[in-house]
């Protein structure tokens, strides 16, 4: 069973679609389900994470700079099947403990990005792991955490909201800089990614499933439909900044970038649940 804190921080994570205060309000955090090495039961541990492209993630077993490895750690180890709630989503993952010099530039990136991992590290003797988790593909529609249509539109853009906040202040730390970090980078391609996975579901899906049900909605899912083209638009303006090497591309060009995509976005989730969410309240697939 999780000590008392770790059940409360994952007591508010499920209840409030993957948002928590105290400690963790900003966080990155994802909600880390492992088999027990000695017992086979499941344990369940908040985490903080990484971006780590192509939909893969990094968990850091810092412990807080602890000299032994969190239970979670010992048990992947044993088991390396695991479960991810990201908030957003619920699926099962293959984790894979990194090491040599693929281990020493993820955590190089980790404390590029908050110089505590760096602090952690210094308080203990061991080298603190860093973990890759993988989603394992499998059939069918993600697993989205919500008990209704409208709650799985709602907990998916809050999560793009939660997402652009964070990069929004990662950046502006980094606005007096000439280049942008190697892991600010990768999270505002992640972010990219997910937004055109998103977009790209509603077109060939949840549209036509409502449109067949509801004509009426026609204007609207056609609008809905010719702003996916404008963001999809702002996303490559924002990869193109992000991956180009060359001059005026630093954090506040990508800043610049990050904010017009926010605009853009915060607009369309708005009209989007407006027009939706009552209409899908009342459907069943």
């Amino acid at each position: 069973m999780p000590n008392h804190f770790n059940q409360q921080v994952i007591d508010e994570f499920r209840a409030n679609g993957g948002r928590v205060g105290g400690p963790f309000e900003g966080a990155r955090l994802v909600l880390l389900t492992t088999t027990g090495a000695r017992t086979g039961a499941p344990h369940t541990a908040p985490v903080g994470f990484l971006h780590d492209g192509d939909g893969r993630i990094l968990v850091i077993a810092s412990a807080g700079g602890s000299p032994k490895h969190p239970d979670w750690f010992r048990n992947l180890v044993a088991h390396p099947r695991v479960t991810v709630e990201s908030g957003a989503f619920t699926y099962e993952a293959e984790a894979v403990v990194l090491t040599g010099e693929e281990r020493d530039r993820a955590f190089a990136r980790a404390v590029e990005g908050d110089p505590g991992w760096a602090e952690y590290q210094a308080r203990t003797d061991r080298v603190i792991p860093v973990v890759r988790l993988t989603e394992i593909a499998k059939g069918g529609p993600p697993n989205i955490n919500g008990n209704s249509l409208s709650e799985h539109l709602k907990v998916v853009h809050d999560a793009f909201r939660h997402e652009l906040a964070l990069i929004r202040d990662e950046v502006r730390k980094d606005e007096s800089g000439t280049r942008l970090g190697v892991q600010l980078r990768i999270n505002c391609l992640a972010l990219c990614q997910g937004l055109h996975n998103h977009h790209t579901g509603e077109d060939i899906a949840l549209f036509p499933f409502l449109g067949d049900r509801h004509p009426e909605l026609a204007p609207t899912l056609d609008r809905l439909r010719r702003e996916h083209e404008q963001i999809a638009a702002l996303i490559e303006d924002l990869r193109r900044v992000v991956t180009d090497e060359g001059a005026g591309t630093g954090p506040g060009h990508v800043l610049r970038e990050v904010e017009r995509l926010t605009a853009e976005l915060e607009a369309h989730l708005t009209y989007e649940e407006e027009q939706l969410l009552p209409v899908l309240d009342a459907a069943t697939v």
